[in-house]
């Protein structure tokens, strides 16, 4: 997939979640088959006036590119002014959260909250275009209930505003995350735009993957949590669309090596006392499944030096 003069070596993405798409992980998935990245959203307000959380969530590194930079707010011109600084910085990419289904987020008129106020949304998307001259994209979902299909609007505006490409998750954002997404608007708005489509919603592996492309006729798919605990699900992806045969498991060994990695790279990028603590959760995947699962997770949890949790993590070899 071309985006401008961005080239991607595959369609295969990985969807930013807030706590959990950080540079350690985005690391791991590059390394493994993902063709494209994004930063956790970032306030746009706050990257502005440079507070010190939304410019640590701005922060990245080389082996991560391509990368985007994924901004929420609901004021045009701070959204204008973010997307600019986000190209001094060398993202690859803007892309607008139009998604985001958390409370405090909507509250605010911001995140899937836009998608009950078209014109402004529109003025955004072209405020955003207008500021840089990097792509521009955005990621919505299919309404804000579940009998709305405000994507197949928004979709269109987008076109129009400009924007490069239009990712669509399948539910509504009074579903949130539960029930199954809807992969009908995905195709419905596939119809309507003549701008790349990603795929988003219940993406667990290479048949769903496959089902959803075929089923849409989108033109690029996107993991958020079939990824977590899963990095190795990019690189099966795109062997099987391109060879149709499906590569095996990753054996315990490699599943330990990359944990262990991850927790290195999470303590790198946030010190030993934080990064043990978020790597907790991430261990967690990593292990689902294996002999001795349960017991290693109750340990994990309290784990609260490096040495300990490499120690639980080395004991699933045995």
């Amino acid at each position: 997939m071309n985006l401008g003069s961005l080239h991607l070596k595959n369609s295969i993405f990985l969807a930013p979640m807030a706590g959990i798409t950080n540079s350690a992980f985005r690391q791991i998935v590059k390394d493994l088959g993902c063709g494209l990245v994004f930063t956790e959203m970032v306030n746009a307000r706050g990257l502005v006036e440079g507070l010190k959380n939304a410019r640590e969530l701005a922060e990245y590194v080389p082996r991560e590119k391509p990368i985007g930079l994924q901004i929420f707010g609901s004021d045009p011109s701070f959204m204008a002014r973010a997307a600019a600084l986000g190209e001094e910085e060398g993202f690859d990419l803007i892309d607008i959260n139009m998604g985001c289904p958390t409370p405090k987020i909507v509250k605010n008129g911001e995140g899937a909250a836009l998608m009950k106020d078209l014109p402004l949304a529109s003025e955004i998307m072209s405020s955003v275009v207008k500021a840089v001259n990097i792509p521009v994209t955005v990621k919505i979902r299919r309404g804000w209930s579940r009998e709305e299909m405000t994507a197949l609007t928004l979709a269109e505006r987008a076109e129009e505003a400009g924007v490069s490409l239009v990712t669509v998750h399948g539910r509504s954002r009074e579903e949130f995350y539960g029930g199954e997404a809807d992969w009908n608007i995905i195709r419905e708005v596939k119809k309507r735009i003549n701008i790349p489509l990603v795929g988003n919603g219940d993406i667990r592996g290479p048949l769903q993957a496959q089902q959803i492309i075929e089923e849409t006729n989108c033109d690029g798919i996107m993991l958020g949590r079939g990824a977590m605990g899963n990095p190795w699900i990019f690189k099966r992806i795109d062997y099987y669309l391109n060879q149709g045969v499906f590569l095996p498991p990753p054996p315990v060994e490699e599943i330990v090596r990359v944990a262990l990695k991850h927790l290195k790279l999470l303590i790198d990028l946030k010190g030993e006392y934080i990064g043990v603590r978020e790597m907790r959760k991430h261990a967690s995947w990593y292990i689902k499944g294996m002999k001795g699962a349960a017991r290693a997770r109750r340990q994990i949890n309290s784990c609260r030096r490096a040495r300990e949790m490499e120690k639980v993590l080395k004991s699933l070899l045995i």
